[in-house]
Formats: structure tokens, sequence, C-alpha cells
């Protein structure tokens, strides 16, 4: 084994190699940090701290020597920087986080820091997590001296998806084998699409809210990225579990061994085709590779069936009430009295608020804090956030009512492959746009994944949907990897990486 292959495994080879000492976690770590160093032009980092990685992947190299590592000891992975973390400064990719060091670790970094895994850094981001293209960052990623756009290695004029954007190009440039993302409204789907990799959110609930930067507390999910099923599956078994005394939205459900039934036979599946994600302004190129992607299924004894999800076109006016009110509800705190971002000059209290505010957020946020606002104001509480919540629950029975007749929904991620940086501007309702096949299950809690399905335009990946009920990320995973079975569209990487 020599290092110029390692970014060539997936997690469960490279977890194999490090256990069975071919090569060290030290060995690994550097060869990623290189690898970061190397691609600095990708904007996919926004902070690095090799003491720390090295210091973690030596421990890592004395459990394995002593017979006491985790399954995943001495894997380098990366955190979104929407995770506290101990060691690396933790933005959410604002102005108004500047600098902040947090004194703790999120769940989701303890619990897969408890498995073996080696923190290779933080992730750029939209700020707070809010965006579908990642060019709403205001951190400079590393190399950088002012905030810039994350660039997608399939073509460095697009954008790579948000608004884990800088997690997903880690991962398709071969910059980490692994990293985590979170899932608002597609978050982790979208950018695993754009950049052709796979990634899973699972059921709302499943992974601890608990550390992670806070946009829509309903909605907001922890999920893993890699390049396969399989590398998820590892990860989301480290990832998942009650959390009940730091997070009340934590689920009293026990982790899962998720990789136990990924060989298992598709033969028989339901998989359910809904009319609603095949209509127009689907582009054809990604109509195509989805088309493709569901004939392996067959082939493989999948049966398709025509399902309705009568409501889908009403997720976005839906999801762009709830979330802007959660946001302008989760951020209110950000005042510039106990820590972040505070106004130099500044006449009294109330100067201070309206000043630190608005230097510290971004156009983006700013707009969908007014929104909330707005939403949840007297006399608008009953006529929009109420009504939203109504068909939040109209939607979720939508997807109940399909499942009677299929094991799982697929379909597409994206209406069409990523676009070119700035191309939607100073028009946020066409990133809004983007979203229409992500949010339903978002709003409704459930499991979905993105799996590579394809190339479209431009030679730009395209990424199969695929969503579940509540608790079926194992059947996910299962159909996930036996597609990547089938195919090879998973192995593709971008040319130069």
């Amino acid at each position: 084994m020599t290092s110029t292959a390692l970014h060539d495994l997936g997690v469960a080879q490279l977890a194999t190699e490090l256990r069975e000492r071919r090569v060290s976690a030290v060995e690994a770590a550097q060869h990623f940090l290189d690898r970061a160093q190397a691609h600095q032009n990708l904007g996919a980092y926004v902070a690095v701290n090799p003491e720390i990685t090295l210091a973690q992947a030596r421990a890592q190299d004395a459990a394995i020597a002593a017979g006491t590592a985790g399954p995943l000891a001495g894997v380098p992975i990366a955190h979104k920087d929407i995770f506290v973390t101990k060691g690396f400064p933790s933005t959410a990719g604002s102005k108004m986080l500047a600098g902040y060091q947090s004194p703790f670790d999120a769940t989701v970094v303890t619990k897969l820091a408890d498995a073996g895994a080696v923190t290779l850094g933080k992730l750029n981001c939209d700020e707070f997590a809010m965006g579908s293209a990642n060019e709403n960052s205001a951190v400079a990623p590393v190399g950088f001296d002012a905030p810039a756009p994350v660039r997608n290695p399939w073509a460095t004029d697009r954008i790579p998806g948000g608004s884990s954007g800088g997690s997903a190009v880690a991962v398709a440039a071969r910059l980490a084998p692994a990293v985590t993302g979170t899932d608002t409204g597609g978050s982790i789907r979208q950018p695993a699409s754009f950049c052709g990799i796979t990634g899973i959110k699972p059921t709302y609930g499943r992974a601890s809210r608990y550390g992670m930067i806070a946009f829509a507390s309903s909605l907001d999910q922890a999920g893993p990225m890699a390049r396969s099923a399989e590398d998820c599956a590892l990860l989301l078994s480290a990832m998942c579990g009650p959390d009940p005394d730091r997070d009340s939205t934590s689920l009293d459900v026990p982790a899962e061994n998720f990789s136990a039934k990924l060989n298992d036979s598709i033969d028989g599946l339901r998989i359910g085709i809904p009319a609603e994600f095949f209509g127009e302004g689907l582009a054809p190129d990604v109509r195509a590779a989805v088309d493709g992607a569901l004939k392996e299924y067959e082939k493989l004894g999948a049966k398709l069936v025509p399902i309705s999800l009568p409501r889908t076109q009403l997720s976005i006016p839906v999801y762009y009430i709830i979330a802007p009110a959660e946001a302008s509800s989760n951020l209110s705190r950000f005042d510039g009295v106990k820590f972040g971002h505070r106004a130099k000059d500044y006449t009294d209290l109330v100067d201070m608020y309206k000043k630190t505010r608005a230097e510290g957020f971004g156009d983006e946020v700013k707009r969908r804090i007014m929104i909330g606002a707005y939403v949840l104001s007297h006399g608008y509480y009953d006529a929009y956030y109420l009504q939203a919540q109504k068909i939040r629950r109209m939607i979720a029975d939508d997807f109940q009512n399909a499942f009677k007749e299929c094991d799982i929904i697929a379909g597409p991620v994206a209406p069409t492959v990523a676009w070119k940086l700035g191309d939607h501007g100073n028009d946020p309702l066409a990133d809004y746009l983007a979203d229409i096949f992500t949010l339903p299950g978002s709003l409704a809690g459930l499991p979905g994944m993105s799996v590579p399905a394809g190339f479209g335009e431009g030679g730009m990946p395209v990424g199969l949907q695929l969503l579940g009920n509540y608790f079926q990320e194992a059947r996910l995973l299962n159909a996930a990897h036996r597609l990547q079975q089938a195919t090879d569209f998973h192995l593709r990487r971008p040319e130069g990486f």
C-alpha cells in the first residue's frame, strides 16, 4: 500500500487497511491534509489544524496497536462548519460567528470520534445553512483572503449545491473519504447529486442536533456524505442514537448496524414513482439518467409502481414559511451581547442590536429572518404559519398513503444539473425552486438519500433520490448499495482528482 493510493479508497476499504496496519492513521491523515492544501482553489475547507488532526491520528494508531480500536479507527473525516468542534473555529459560514471557538463538540462529532474517526477540518457551507448553491458563505476558505464560493470539481465554473457544498466537494475531489452534512430542505441530497457522491438524511430525530448550529429546528438533521452507500452505512451507524439529555428532539430509538442488510436481495421491492416528480420543469438530461437507474432496478427484480404525492407543489410555499419562521426565532440569540460579532460604534442597546445584526448577517439570512418575523407577527400567524403547519401534516399524510402501495419512493433529486456560478444572481426564488423534489420528504421528516445515477448536460452528475418511510434507512441503503453493485457512477471521479 502506498500513500498515493489512499484517496482512492472508500471508508470501508480504508478502515480495513488501517485495522490490519498496512497503513497508519498518521499517514492517512497527512495524505488528506496534503490533498486539501493542494486543491485549495475549490474553497472546500474553511479551517484546518494539522497539529490536532495528527494528534488524533497518533491516538488511533495506539488504539489499533492495543486492540481497542473502534470501527472507524483512523479514518479521516471532515465536518460541515455547522457543527461545533473543539480546536477548530465554528462559524456556520457567517461573519456573526467569525473566530468563534466552541468549548465542546457536537454530539455527532463526539460519536464519530468515539468510533475512531480523525477530524481533518471544517468545511464550507452557506451561511447558517441557508442556500442551495453554497454562494452565500461569508467566511474565507483556507488559502483565500476573502469569502469565496465553493467550486464544483466536475466543472469549476459551476456551483456544488448547498448548503453542504463544501462537504460534497471534499468527497468528490477526494479531499476526504467521508464528511458530515446537514439537511434542512435537501442540503445533503442536492449537493450530493450535483457532485456525484452518495449522501443520506436519516429520519428526523435519529441523529442528535446537540451542537449543530440551528437554522430550522423542526427540519434540521445531520447525515453522512461519502462515495458509496456502504460507506454511508458505516458512518450512519456511528452517528445515530438517542441523546435525550441534551436534545429534546432526539428520538429514543437505539442505533442500528445499517451495514447488516446491505447485500439483501431487492427482488420484489416495490419502488413508487410519483407522477409529480416527472412533470414539466424536469430537464430531459436529468430524466434520462433517472430513467436509466430505474431500469437497472427493474433488472434487479424491483417493481416500479405509479404513485401520487398530490401536494408536492405546495412544499415550496410551506417550507419557505415554516423554515424562515423557525430561523427568525433561532437567530434572535445573535444580538452582540453574549457571543459572536458586536458592532463597534453604537449609541444605546437597541442601536447595538440593530447594527450588530445588520453587519453580522448576510443578505439571504436577513431575507429569511424578515420573512419569518412577518409570518409569526400578530395578525399573520393564523393566515400563514398555522396554515403552513396544517398543509405540512397533509404532505406527511400523502407519503403514508403512498407507502401503502410501495416500499420506497424514487425520483430526481433536483430538476437540473448544477448551474453555473452566479447564474441565479439576485433571484433567490430560482434557488428555492431547485428544492422542489427534496422539500416534501424534509417536511414529513422522512429518511432520504441521493445516489449517483449518471451524467447530464456538460458531463455533470445526476443523482437519484430514494425516500423511505420512518426508520427505513437500512432499506434505503440496501437499495442504493444494490444499484451501486450494478453500476459504476459512484466510482467515477472528476478529471484531475
